[in-house]
């Protein structure tokens, strides 16, 4: 059983960063309710989404007030709620804030935007390349001489979103226990983002960082943090900051005396030209057995593919397979209340009849005329 067992979240199905959100919740043990729009019918399709393991689904019309008047409900014996539409959405549904309070005063409403609540852009469409843009993020990403290059969308949809989410959200369950009252979580991924450049941003204020990318030692402007090419047309991964490991990789490689100079900005690009070359004499699983597990601070860049598939990555069971899919594991590890995930993503309102007989009353005559007229999709 995970550390979060004993939690019930609501989750309003959405896109992205939520979802995430509930995944975190469920992968640690906490009962998590999806309230989805999509048909429940015997043929509707499994939402096979890794995000969507683990939770239990029902289905709600909630444009009609009969829907909302379930979603309210349960909201009597949730911890929490969490959301991911636009500002006021929720509010002209009449599942907000205040009308979840009403019902579960305790009760902790988690929001999720890109802008946020409120300020002049909180109401406009957008991605996350639009908030790590605003963030000062995206600006710092990328090689010298080149367009910012975004993340994949991991830094404002998961990392400064749905993972400050899950954080925000148990910061507020915690502080409950103590006031006896929820309160509004709002996370917008610009401000997740932003706290994800925290260090840049320091040492950006001491004048150790300069706003350019692809000239400082963390973003490929050093030789000895950087990727490079096997002879097998394969990469792999240096990392080695600390002069001690920097020692290391020269005497690995058997560089040469112009290879002293580790933190000569200027002469970054000539050693770093001088690795490409020698990185490009051996195969990738030829440079694993020189450097793999040394000091180097050294790692194969691996596919989606191979990932699951490392030893390292085996012997700690870091992907877990579940319905034949191959997916990374819940995180972290805990000592003794340790996560299991048993269950993939379910069908769309599998669970509708039971939770809401279980946790909001309802009697199964009440639920069949519901489905009859439309309540329940």
């Amino acid at each position: 059983m995970g550390p979060l067992t004993g939690l019930r979240i609501l989750e309003i199905e959405g896109l992205g960063p939520a979802p995430f959100a509930g995944m975190m919740f469920a992968d640690m043990g906490a009962e998590v309710i999806s309230i989805t729009r999509k048909s429940a019918a015997a043929d509707a399709p499994i939402n096979n989404s890794i995000s969507e393991r683990g939770k239990k689904s029902i289905a709600l019309n909630l444009k009609d007030p009969r829907g909302v008047e379930a979603v309210l409900k349960l909201c009597e014996s949730a911890d929490a709620l969490i959301e991911g539409f636009r500002p006021g959405v929720a509010e002209r549904l009449g599942i907000g804030p205040n009308d979840c309070a009403a019902r579960n005063p305790k009760l902790v409403y988690g929001r999720m935007t890109g802008w946020g609540q409120t300020g002049p852009l909180s109401n406009a469409a957008g991605h996350d390349i639009n908030y790590i843009s605003l963030s000062g993020a995206l600006h710092a990403m990328g090689r010298e001489g080149d367009n910012p290059l975004p993340p994949l969308n991991l830094v404002g949809d998961f990392g400064g979103g749905g993972m400050f989410l899950a954080f925000g959200v148990v910061s507020a369950l915690l502080e409950a226990t103590r006031s006896g009252k929820g309160q509004v979580v709002d996370t917008s991924m610009v401000e997740g983002s932003a706290a994800l450049m925290h260090m840049m941003y320091s040492l950006f204020n001491h004048n150790m960082w300069a706003d350019k990318r692809g000239v400082n030692v963390l973003d490929t402007g050093a030789h000895f943090y950087e990727t490079y090419e096997t002879s097998d047309n394969k990469y792999v991964s240096i990392g080695s900051i600390e002069p001690q490991f920097y020692q290391i990789l020269k005497e690995k490689l058997q560089l040469d005396a112009n290879f002293e100079a580790q933190l000569d900005e200027n002469r970054w690009p000539e050693m770093k030209d001088k690795l490409k070359a020698i990185f490009k004499t051996k195969t990738r699983d030829q440079w694993c057995e020189l450097l793999e597990g040394s000091d180097v601070c050294f790692a194969p860049i691996l596919s989606m593919k191979e990932a699951p598939h490392h030893p390292h990555n085996v012997d700690r069971k870091s992907f877990i397979e579940i319905n034949g899919d191959l997916q990374p594991g819940p995180a972290p590890k805990f000592s003794r209340t340790t996560p299991s995930v048993s269950e993939g993503a379910p069908r769309p309102g599998s669970h509708t009849n039971n939770v809401l007989q279980e946790l909001a009353g309802y009697e199964p005559q009440q639920l069949d005329e519901l489905r009859a007229q439309g309540v329940l999709t």
